[in-house]
Formats: C-alpha cells, structure tokens, sequence
C-alpha cells in the first residue's frame, strides 16, 4: 500500500500530517504558516491560509512536473527578400500561437509564480508533426491558415517554425501561494474550499477539480487544473440561488453545499464535460428544528453534521442518484467529518479530538464505531490526545464547543495568554458522558469544587504566545466588542495526591470574566460568550475558567501542547477497513456515542474510582448505533417503455437497522438514457411478490409492489447466471420478510399458490384479509416463495399440505410452522425432481396441386408455432422452461391430444383457428399435429415424496384451526383418473398410511372434499356427482350422487367449502351452487357468477378467490391472475364483485387453510321480535358426522 498523508489543523491554524507509515505527527516546514481548512486529494493538498490566499502543496514524486511553453514564428515570402517577419496586414503576428489568434513575442512568457523555474532557454522544435525534419523546423503552407507541411513547394508563400521552452515545478512537499489571477476580478475572501472530482463515474479522471466558497456565500470553480499546471489557471464564479456556507466535493461526481440557513445544496449534472454542473437541487437537512452545521461527501456517501453536533448518514446516495432519499442517524458528537479515500470517514469530535469510522466497507459505508486516532506527536515520545478512555490534555475550555463554521481569523487580536511556568506531573484527568459509556467511563457522583481549593498559579513574565483570531462572517458582526489586556495567570502545579484519596481536579483562577475574551479563536464567539456565563457560575467570583487534563507532563498554550484539533483532512489517505495501521487501532471498547466537553472531564476527578471501573467498563459490548448496509451488483432491466429490450443496469440494495433493530430497506435500479443518468427505487416494504419469469431464457425475475400490479407491469430484471438470480431473489425475499417481521416458515394459515413456471408461493393472512370492512386489496399482499417445484397445492389449517408436480407425483410438505429455523432444518429438505413436457405445433394447408403442405398462406399462422398460432416455436429454437430444467427425451410426435389424431398425429379442420378433430373430411383444408419433449428438474426442498401412484387432483378438507382431529379427510384422483381416499393423514403424520380406491363407473378429473365431509367430484364427461354417507367411522362413503350440470356447460373444475360449492366449466365461467341444506346438500340448482376464471378455491370461512385469465383492460397480460370475491356474507354468499391482484403467470392458489377470521364486535340484544321469521337454529358440529353449518 503506497504511503499516504492524513492533514489536520489545529485551533492555532498550525497544519499537521500524518503518514499511514509512521505514527507521529509532522507539523509543516515552515513554521509561520498557518491555514484555517485543508482539503486533500490524491497526491496534492490545498488550504486557506491566515492571509485569505490559496495554498498547494504537491507531494513529492520522482517524476517532476514540466510545462512546456510553445510559441510559433511565422514568415512570408516576398520576390525580393524571400521568407521575412514582414507579413501583411492581414496575416497573423510575427509570433502567435497555434492558431495565429493571439501575438506570443518571446519575451511575453513569464513564469506564473515564485513556484516554478526555466529549465533552459527557448529552441526550435525540429520535428514536424512527431517526425525529423531537415528543414530546420520550418513547416510550409501556401496561405495562413493552410495546411501545413514540411515540403516546401513552388506556391509556398508562408512558412512557420515551432519555439519551445520547459519550465519546472519546484514547491513539491511545500505549501505554495496560489498566484491571482490578472487581469480577471479575483474571489472574495474565501472561508472553505473543497478539491474533489478526480474519479468521475462515466470514466477515471486523472486530476481534481477544486472549489471555493467565499466570505459572501459565492461558489467559486478552479479552472485550468492540470497533471502539469496543478494550481490551475483562474476562478470562475457559479451562481447559487442562496448564500452558501460551506461545500464538499467527493472523489466522483458528488458535490454538497452548506447553505447559512441550514439547508443544503446539491449539484446535479457534474461530469467530464460539465465539471462545474448544470443545476441545483435543495434538500431539508436531518432534524427540521435543528440545523446542518458541516456535511462531507464520498464516492456514494454523504455525511452530515448538525448543530447539535448529531451525526447523520444519507442513504440512497449515487451518482445517479446525487440527492439520496432519507437520513439515517449515526451515534456520536462531532464538530465536523471528513470523507476520504475509499469512503472513509474521519471526524472532529466535540472533545476536539481526532475519531476515524471503523467497519467503513463497500457492503456497510456507515460503520459501527468510532475510535481515536492515537498517534504521536512533537519531539517526544506523546500520544498527541489519544481520547482512548476518554483522556484528553492541553488546556481546554468551554469555547472549543463552538461552531466550525466560524474558524477563521480575522486582523484583529484577541488578549494574549501567559505560558505555564511549571512542567511538573499533573494527575490525569478522564471524562465521559453520563449517558453514554465512551471508551471506559463509569457514572459516578462528582464532588462539587470549590474555588478556594484550588491552587494558587503565580504569574509569569514569559513572552506570550500569538493567538489568531477570527475573521468568520459572525466575528465580522461582532468586531466592536471591547476587548480588554488583562493579562492570563500561568498554571499553577496540582498538588499530588495519594493514591488511596480522591485528587481533586486542579482548578485555576482566571481573571475577572467581565470583559475578558476567550483564548481560543478558532471557535464561535457566541459559544464562548455561553461558555464564560457557564463558568461564572461554576465558581466563586468566576475562579474556574480551564482545567489542566490528560497529559502526564502539562505544557504551556504554544508549539509544544498537544494539538487542539479544529480541522481534518483524509482526501489523501488510503486506508479501508482492512488496513493495518498503528495508529487506528482501538484500544478499549468501541463507542458509537461521544459526548466530552472539559467541564465534564473535570467532574471526572477521581482517578483512582475511574480505575477500578476500567476493567468492568471494558468488559460492556458495543453500544450499536444506526447502520446502513449495501448489496451491489449488475443486473439486465427489462426496459419499461417502448422499444422494450433488455438494458445493463447498475443495482443496489440498501438496509438501514436503527438502535432498535428495525430495518428499512430501498432497492436502487441505475440507468443510463440518452447520456443522462436516472435511476428506479422501490420501497422493500412495498414489494408485493418476487416471481422467476420466463423472458428470452434469461435467468430473470419480476418485482411486484402495488402500484406496478395497478399498472400491470412489474420491474423484471434479469442475471447472468443462476447463482447470482438465487442470490438476488434470497436476499430480497430476507428483506422483505424482515420488513413485514416475518420470520420463519410459512404458518398454518397461510394461503399457497403455484405459478405457470411451478414457483410455490405463499401469503401470510391477517385479519383484514377476509375482514367485511376495510379488506386489505389483493395488489398488497406480499406473497414470499417456497423452496420446491410443483403444479398445484392444497393445504388446510392444521398445517398439512399436500402438492402435485407436473410430472403427478404427491408431494406432501415436511418444513416447520411458524417457529424459527434451527440447525438442524437442514434435514426437512429433500431431494425434489418434476418432468414436464413442451409442445411445438406443426401445421400445414392443403392445396389442390400437392396436397397438404408446409406453404400456408400470408394470413395463415406460423407453419411452425405454439398452440395459439400467434408464437412461432420451431423445434430449433424451442428451450426448456428456464435454464434450471434438462431435456431428457428428443422430440416425438404427441397421439394423446385432446381431440383425438390419426395414426401420423395429425388433426384437422376446416381452417385456422377452429376446432380440431381426429379424422380427415372433405371440408378439411388445413391440419396440425403436436410434437413433445421432455424436460426434466432437480432441486431440494421441504417435500417428502409420497408414493407410488400419480396424481392429477387433490383434495384436503378444510378446517378451523381449533377443530380436533384425529384423522384428516384427504381425497384425490389418480392420472387415469381413479377417485382415491388417503387414510392415516394426520398433523403428526402428514402422508398418511395408504390409499383406498373408492369405486366409480367412469374417470374423473376434479374433486374437492368440504365442511362436514362434503365430497364432490366432476367426471371426465363433465357429470357432476356428490359422495354420500362420507364421515370419520366411513371415510370413503357409500354411493355417488349425480348432480345435473349448469345447461349446456361442461364442468371442469369445483371447490367446495364450508356451506358452498363453487365451480368452473371449460368456457371460464364461474358457477354457484344454489340451494344447500343440511337437509339436502346436494343443492337445488347453479347460478352463473362470473366469466374470466380458471380455477376457484373455497376456504373454510368461505371465502372465494380464484385465477382469473386475464384482468380487464390488460388484454396483453399473460393469463393467471389471483383474485378476491369481495362482499361475502350469510346473507349474500355469492359476493358482489372482484378484487384483481398479482396478475401474469399464476397457475393455481389455494386458500383452504386459512381460517383467519376478523373478531367481530358484540351486537346489542334486540329490543323486539327478531325481524327473522326462521326458528332459530341449534349449533351443529363443523367437522364431525353432522351436516355444515
């Protein structure tokens, strides 16, 4: 790792620097330098000084900084004295530049300041366009401005020859005085300045741009900055809309404006193009009663600092993004922060001392602590205030709380302070806040001091060291104050103490407080004013003003203290979180929250009770602040608008967790149109469902929250490879489970679904789900993915659930309910297979000449599609359903066909599309036949395998969560259709034992068992037939009941609930079944509810949701839509209307175990008759012998 420097200054304007390969403190060269703010960047630092100048100091570097200087001399020719200097009114000068605009004479070049130096005298460049010339230079063109080369020709007329001269930078490892700019109006005084830039996101700068902010809230740009002219050329003003107070740019193409109101400002716009932006966008700070007081930026990161001295994170921040979306508060009390390298961040604490951020990463850019940066300093071997537990020296006062908006200095002085006059040990002194534990502190009382306890300090005649004082624009307003020459006491020694006796802590007088200014000028004025009324009133007559503390050996107010830091630097340190350094290593416990100011280390006196607290104190975990986390990548966007492609998108995934340990999470989609950065966010807690999709074999995945599935267009993005979507797709699903505090497995009550590609999915019901009032809507339900692959799923609400793959294996589920994941759930997973099969459609038109052939007509359908004909599907370019599935099987002709084929497989009919048929007729003018392949699954989840017969349907009855029983009705149908009844399924034993065949006349393809043991079924024919005498004692019944069919209607599909049955017919009609009795449950008549519906699904609460086939005024929706029948009741059991959700790709939902029922308000007895005439009925078993209720 190269060595880099960490600037820091102190109160005095002294600058500092810190090597990461060393740990000491270097104070720069020259001693009478003294700078306000530095900022650094990569290999070059820049600073105000005490005069209002700008200051560069360039690292050293072996490869020295040249410019070089060029300058043409240009000729024409005349008949009688050849090429001369005399050229026409019209041409150029005699010595311009390139081209020819500007005279450049020789003696016009002066060196730009006292920084650099000629390295040898002006020469003529012999080369032409990067070759030798042998024309001395000389390059040849017939007329200015012409083409130029260095063959002279016979209509030559003009010549010119290039002059060359180098200069060198020689003030590296200095701080050099960045020269004016003549003739041009130069920048008010400036109070901050920021370089920044040097890494922009379109592409790798090589050198930083810098900013200023003057005195009268101007914004200030550099221009001219260069690898070989590093102070730059000229300033150039950039309107703000507000008085600006402060500003910082980051590496990138972030830049931050303090404004004096406590707003803030951000550029928008920054690129290599446009260095100084196009516009300004204002964001609120963090607290809407407290103002910013510092903000620093990064890469990605903003920081900022409130007048409270609160430290505050803003999330969501990118460069196309620059303006974030919310503040995070990070722990700790800090004057100001600064963001370095790798997005570091440094700080000034309120103590004025040096904190580094800890845990800083890619993956968590707000850390997890602060510690001290502990390193060395002047001759001697001193820890410059390490503030590891919480000591810290040098005399301090309640003014070092001031505003570091505020440090300048200004041509007034302030009174002057006496040196200390003894250098004899002085007991340390630790402080910490009571609230807070910061680096090994204890909460104990403190002994209240008295003034005449304190000890004398004789004066001393010793010169008095110069204090700068301030030139803020506050300072400005408060210039007249009088200031008084009453000269400082010197320190008195603190009388040593016994170590068995509390030392008290040495208190010193100070003069009278009327009058008397604070010695510090690097702070607010208004603070200190504060901080002197407080120390009035701490002592007698004022005698408490500054209390000796942390260093072993105290030294004076001058060169040899302890630095007091007021500012800090990192731009130029490379460190992260992995580095080693000796001087960032903690050594106590972490602290997420500093609270140090020197009364409170004086309350801190009683050394020895500090030290029998340490070890307990060191032993407290690590207080957790706020945090914020990212997840990046790169992922494919399937774009939103028209034309509709995939588009390379940057993605990040951001989780903050309060103090509390709640998490709030923003998923960032970065895009790039027509050269201008934008990006997408969704809200985690507003994310509805994350479905695998099938689009152009890619590994891709939809996002769903409410407002897309309104609009029907849900944010799909694709992978590169399967991992990376599996790694998406858990991490998302982990936030919003997190979010919406669910944990664990699915619950008993949970509603399953299974989409067209086999994804299980489930939803966790709340009241509100099936509440009279208020139901929550369909397009906010979040519904979470199970691991698994099967067609359709039945469960019921003592927790069993039973699957179908597409291949027709049972599948029962074998997780956990509603508990925690432990170790050992690894053993509830199990190998999963499923097979299915793909179709492609082979078609063909007959004509008179060859028959039927493959030459269709122009309106006719792909000769080779998919069973619509709208998709051209050849056998070449047919996939498997994604890439998780392998083709097992080549393609073969399909003969099991709806419909019936011939012996070849082929179907005919009269045209495309009609009704195809098995046998050719005379009327038969085109024909298909269906190919097939197999492709097959392998994966692991919670589903045990039951064997060894496939199923094509089945059916759990649904329960109360409260029911008792001991066995669970489940019934089902074989492949070929066989009715089937599980025995031996209970909560305990979910597969059951067996299966008992229960005799029929004909296959069926639907059945569904209800309340009460109410089995219906549906044959293959579309007969409707009802299982009499079912009970616990008869688990398979007695004899089948034959239902009439809705007229003219073929049923392919019902479900049956507590006191309703509800079916579908193969025209997507919704049917009711009118007339239930416990008397005769077979019902009287059907009722048409609905068109648009593929499958129903009756709960035990009867309630009705169903798979829609498409959602109205979406007509290019894919089909499979899950939606709720709203306004069902006793009195109105067929609903009012529907409430469309999720739609695109649902093949099958269940709602059968979700028994969740609103609790409903007592009703007040009635005052006459019941308006009923109906007898009031008994109460009647749900699920036992009885009938329903």
């Amino acid at each position: 790792m190269p060595i880099t420097l960490l600037w820091a200054v102190d109160v005095y304007g002294r600058v500092y620097s810190l090597s990461t390969a060393s740990g000491r403190w270097e104070r720069a060269d020259d001693k009478l330098l003294e700078l306000k703010r530095v900022t650094a960047g990569k290999g070059r630092s820049w600073g105000i000084g005490c005069d209002h100048h700008v200051y560069l100091n360039m690292l050293p570097s072996e490869t020295p900084i040249r410019y070089r200087e060029e300058t043409y001399e240009n000729q024409r020719w005349n008949p009688v004295d050849g090429f001369t200097d005399v050229l026409l009114p019209t041409d150029r000068w005699p010595w311009s530049d390139v081209m020819g605009m500007n005279p450049q004479p020789l003696h016009s070049f002066q060196l730009p300041c006292l920084s650099w130096e000629w390295e040898g005298d002006w020469y003529v460049d012999q080369s032409c366009g990067g070759e030798p010339s042998q024309t001395g230079g000389w390059e040849y063109a017939v007329d200015f401005p012409a083409n130029f080369s260095p063959d002279k020709k016979w209509n030559s007329c003009v010549r010119r020859r290039r002059w060359i001269r180098y200069r060198r930078y020689t003030a590296q490892g200095t701080w050099a005085k960045i020269p004016l700019d003549p003739p041009r109006k130069p920048p008010l005084p400036l109070c901050d300045i920021s370089c920044g830039g040097w890494e922009m996101s379109d592409q790798s700068g090589r050198y930083p741009y810098l900013w200023g902010v003057s005195q009268q809230g101007q914004v200030w740009f550099r221009e001219g900055i260069h690898p070989r002219v590093p102070e730059g050329s000229s300033w150039e003003e950039v309107e703000v809309p507000k008085e600006v107070a402060q500003m910082s740019a980051g590496p990138g193409d972030l830049l931050w404006a303090l404004l004096w109101d406590g707003n803030l400002l951000v550029r928008t716009g920054l690129s290599l193009d446009s260095p100084i932006g196009t516009s300004w966008v204002e964001v609120e700070p963090p607290g809407k009663e407290v103002e910013a007081l510092h903000v620093a930026v990064g890469v990605s990161v903003v920081w900022v600092v409130t007048k409270d001295y609160k430290v505050w994170f803003r999330r969501g921040v990118n460069s196309h993004n620059p303006c974030g979306s919310g503040w995070i508060s990070i722990g700790g009390e800090m004057m100001m922060v600064d963001v370095g390298l790798n997005d570091q961040v440094w700080a000034v604490g309120e103590d004025r001392g040096l904190y580094f951020r800890i845990g800083v990463t890619p993956s968590e850019p707000s850390g997890n602590g602060w510690i001290p940066v502990s390193a060395q300093w002047g001759s001697r071997k001193e820890i410059a205030p390490p503030r590891n537990d919480c000591e810290f020296g040098g005399q301090m006062t309640e003014a070092s709380q001031g505003s570091v908006l505020s440090c300048t200095d200004s041509d007034s002085e302030l009174g002057l302070t006496d040196p200390p006059t003894n250098t004899t040990n002085a007991p340390a002194l630790e402080a910490a806040d009571p609230s807070v534990v910061p680096l090994g502190a204890a909460d104990t009382p403190t002994p209240p001091l008295e003034a005449e306890d304190a000890p004398s300090a004789a004066q001393g005649d010793a010169p008095k060291p110069f204090i700068p004082a301030s030139d803020s624009f506050i300072t400005s307003l408060v210039s007249d104050r009088e200031k008084t020459s009453t000269p400082q006491p010197s320190i008195a020694e603190a009388p040593q103490v016994e170590s068995g006796e509390p030392s008290p802590a040495p208190v010193l007088p100070t003069p009278e407080a009327a009058g008397q200014e604070d010695p510090w000028s690097n702070v607010d004025l208004e603070g200190a004013e504060a901080a002197r009324r407080r120390r009035i009133s701490l002592g007698d007559g004022g005698a408490a003003a500054t209390y000796a503390l942390g260093l072993e050996t105290p030294q004076g107010v001058g060169e040899e203290d302890g630095p007091v830091w007021a500012w800090i630097s990192g731009g130029g340190c490379d460190v992260d979180a992995s580095s080693q350094i000796s001087w960032l290593s903690p050594t106590g416990p972490l602290t997420s929250s500093l609270s140090l100011t020197p009364v409170q280390s004086a309350a801190w006196s009683e050394q020895q009770q500090q030290q029998e607290h340490r070890e307990e104190i060191n032993k407290k975990p690590l207080e957790r602040s706020n945090s914020v986390w990212v997840r990046k990548g790169a992922l494919r966007w399937w774009r939103d608008w028209k034309p509709q492609r995939w588009v390379d998108v940057g993605v990040a995934l951001e989780q903050s967790t309060n103090s509390e340990g709640r998490k709030d999470s923003i998923f960032f989609v970065y895009y790039t149109q027509y050269d201008e950065r934008k990006y997408l966010h969704v809200f985690i807690n507003e994310v509805t469902a994350l479905v695998p999709v099938l689009r152009d074999c890619h590994y891709a995945f939809a996002v769903y929250t409410a407002q897309r599935t309104k609009q029907r267009w849900p944010l799909v993005l694709a992978a590169q490879t399967e991992k990376d979507m599996n790694d998406w797709l858990s991490l998302l699903c982990e936030c919003c489970c997190e979010c919406r505090g669910i944990r664990g497995p699915p619950s008993r009550q949970a509603l399953w679904s299974t989409t067209s590609k086999g994804d299980i999915m489930v939803h966790e019901p709340s009241y509100s789900l099936e509440a009279p009032a208020h139901t929550l809507a369909c397009d906010l339900m979040f519904w979470r993915q199970v691991p698994g692959h099967l067609r359709c799923v039945e469960s019921n609400s003592l927790g069993l659930v039973w699957g179908i793959g597409w291949d027709g294996t049972a599948w029962v589920y074998s997780g956990r309910y509603g508990q925690q994941p432990t170790p050992g759930d690894a053993g509830q997973t199990h190998p999963q297979t499923d097979v299915r099969s793909v179709h492609v459609y082979e078609n063909q038109r007959w004509n008179p000449m060859t028959g039927y052939t493959d030459k269709g007509l122009p309106t006719d359908r792909p000769m080779w599609s998919d069973d619509s004909g709208l998709k051209e599907c050849t056998k070449g370019n047919t996939h498997p359903p994604s890439p998780q599935w392998s083709w097992v099987t080549e393609w073969a002709v399909d003969y099991n066909v709806p419909g019936g084929t011939d012996k070849e497989g082929w179907q005919y009919a009269a045209d495309f599309p009609v009704t195809f048929h098995g046998h050719k007729t005379m009327k038969d003018f085109v024909r298909r036949r269906r190919w097939t392949r197999r492709c097959k699954i392998t994966l692991r989840g919670p589903w045990q395998q039951v064997p060894p017969i496939p199923l094509s349907d089945i059916s759990v009855m649904p329960c109360l969560a409260q029911s008792q029983m001991e066995q669970v009705p489940v019934w089902a149908l074989s492949d070929k259709g066989d009715v089937l009844c599980r025995l031996g399924v209970s909560s305990q034993n979910p597969a059951g034992s067996s299966w008992l065949h229960v005799g029929t006349d004909q296959p069926f393809k639907s059945i569904s068992i209800g309340g009460a043991n109410q089995v219906w079924a549906i044959a293959k024919d579309g007969a409707v037939f009802y299982r009499g005498s079912v009970s616990p004692q008869s688990p398979a019944g007695e004899c089948w009941y034959h239902i009439p069919s809705p007229p003219r209607q073929t049923l392919r599909q019902l479900s049956v609930g507590r006191t309703s049955v509800f079916a579908v017919d193969e025209n997507s009609n919704l049917w009711y079944r009118q007339g239930l009795t416990p008397s005769y449950p077979q019902g009287s008549a059907w009722e048409l509810i609905s068109n648009n519906v593929t499958k129903v699904s009756v709960g035990p609460l009867d309630q009705v949701w169903i798979i829609a086939d498409g959602v109205p005024g979406f007509p290019g929706e894919m089909p499979g839509a899950a939606c709720h029948r709203l306004g069902l009741g006793p009195m109105q059991p067929k609903g009012q209307s529907w409430d469309y959700g999720i739609g695109g790709g649902w093949e099958h939902l269940s709602v059968r175990g979700n028994s969740t029922e609103a609790p409903r308000p007592p009703h007040p007895a009635p005052a006459g008759l019941p308006r009923s005439p109906l007898p009031s009925r008994p109460n009647t078993q749900v699920n036992g012998n009885a009938v329903g209720v």
